[in-house]
């Protein structure tokens, strides 16, 4: 099996990633294409269909909290000398669409709208035939709204706030090991977290919650350990290991703090695991099958965040014709239940129970 279909084995069992995962992630940050052979296109897209509901503790009920999204990349890699490489990626590495129904009476109009674009350009320098060494920079654009409605915040419903376009940058480096003639990689990346400093405009019934500052929000740093080896005649064994430090990422709005004393959301820090195996079937046609889990967190959890770990599984097909290759994938993903909380100390208000999300993925990749 060459390289080339090793790689989009992999591909393939990603090309259906679930909401939801690592409460805002929805991209993995995953740098495949990088380590393509020869010169290479990618695009991809993918629809995902959350259903996240609950109750809260008067019985009302949240209506489907979780709103469906579409998710595309773009990825081009060159080979410049015999070692070096360069490659491209623009992509949606964060997001969240989150409205409660009015049919719940402690949460119901509360919304969360968080919206990313990144544009990363990465250069990978082979040592010797095993080594390899990879970095870049990523430039990012974040901006987010959330409302809060309803009894469980109390004397802070109604309030609203914006939080502006901001670009920032961070950087990226890690190293692999391969023996291509066993399909073997093993490959580390760190993203170092990007801090963005967002104009902010607050605004509530409360006069004090009235007004503009700027709210610094970090996204997390990460570490991404890949790996793949083959284990049979066109059979491959891969997997992954994500841990993203979600505890630096506080939104905490100047004036939302000195009235309550503390911030909107505080998350923990996630690890996720992936383990799956391809298969090529003939020169055309390969598939994928792979299973995922995710860390739960604490007991209480913020309405801003309604899911509390995940597990689940997702199956791809690859169809290869010459240098083109178009991947289908498709996801089924348990979403962990979540018991909500509010105020301090934290206060019970809501439970998410028995939910799910589909994602369905395409993805097409060219060599030349």
């Amino acid at each position: 099996m060459s390289g080339r279909r090793l790689a989009l084995l992999c591909a393939a069992a990603l090309a259906g990633s679930p909401a939801l995962a690592g409460s805002i992630d929805r991209s993995g940050l995953g740098l495949g294409a990088l380590f393509e052979a020869g010169d290479y296109f990618e695009a991809s897209l993918l629809h995902v269909a959350p259903s996240v509901r609950g109750s809260d503790l008067l019985g009302g009920r949240t209506g489907n909290v979780g709103g469906d999204y579409w998710q595309g990349s773009l990825s081009a890699k060159f080979d410049v000398t015999e070692r070096l490489s360069l490659a491209a990626l623009v992509d949606q590495p964060y997001g969240a669409d989150l409205l409660y129904g009015t049919g719940s009476p402690m949460l119901g109009g509360t919304r969360v709208a968080v919206a990313t674009q990144a544009a990363v350009g990465l250069a990978r320098y082979r040592l010797d035939d095993a080594f390899s060494v990879h970095g870049g920079l990523r430039l990012q654009h974040a901006s987010a709204e959330v409302r809060l409605r309803g009894l469980a915040y109390g004397p802070v419903d109604g309030y609203r706030v914006r939080l502006d376009d901001n670009w920032e940058t961070g950087w990226i480096a890690g190293a692999a090991y391969e023996r291509p003639d066993i399909g073997l990689r093993l490959a580390a990346t760190y993203h170092s977290r990007i801090e963005h400093a967002l104009p902010t405009d607050e605004s509530a019934p409360l006069a004090p919650l009235n007004g503009r500052s700027t709210t610094r929000i970090s996204t997390p740093r990460s570490v991404n350990i890949d790996f793949q080896t083959g284990i049979a005649a066109d059979t491959l064994l891969f997997g992954q290991l994500r841990w993203a430090h979600w505890s630096e990422f506080r939104v905490i709005p100047e004036r939302f703090l000195a009235v309550t004393g503390e911030g909107l959301i505080e998350l923990g820090d996630i690890r996720t695991y992936t383990l799956g195996i391809g298969h090529r079937f003939s020169d055309r046609w390969s598939g994928a099958l792979s299973v995922h889990f995710e860390d739960k967190g604490k007991d209480l959890i913020s309405p801003l965040s309604p899911v509390n770990g995940r597990h689940g599984i997702m199956l791809a097909a690859v169809h290869t014709a010459g240098k083109m290759s178009v991947t289908a994938g498709v996801s089924y993903v348990r979403l962990g239940d979540a018991k909500l909380e509010t105020g301090t100390p934290d206060t019970l208000r809501a439970t998410m129970r028995d939910n799910h999300s589909i994602g369905m993925g395409v993805k097409l990749g060219w060599g030349f």
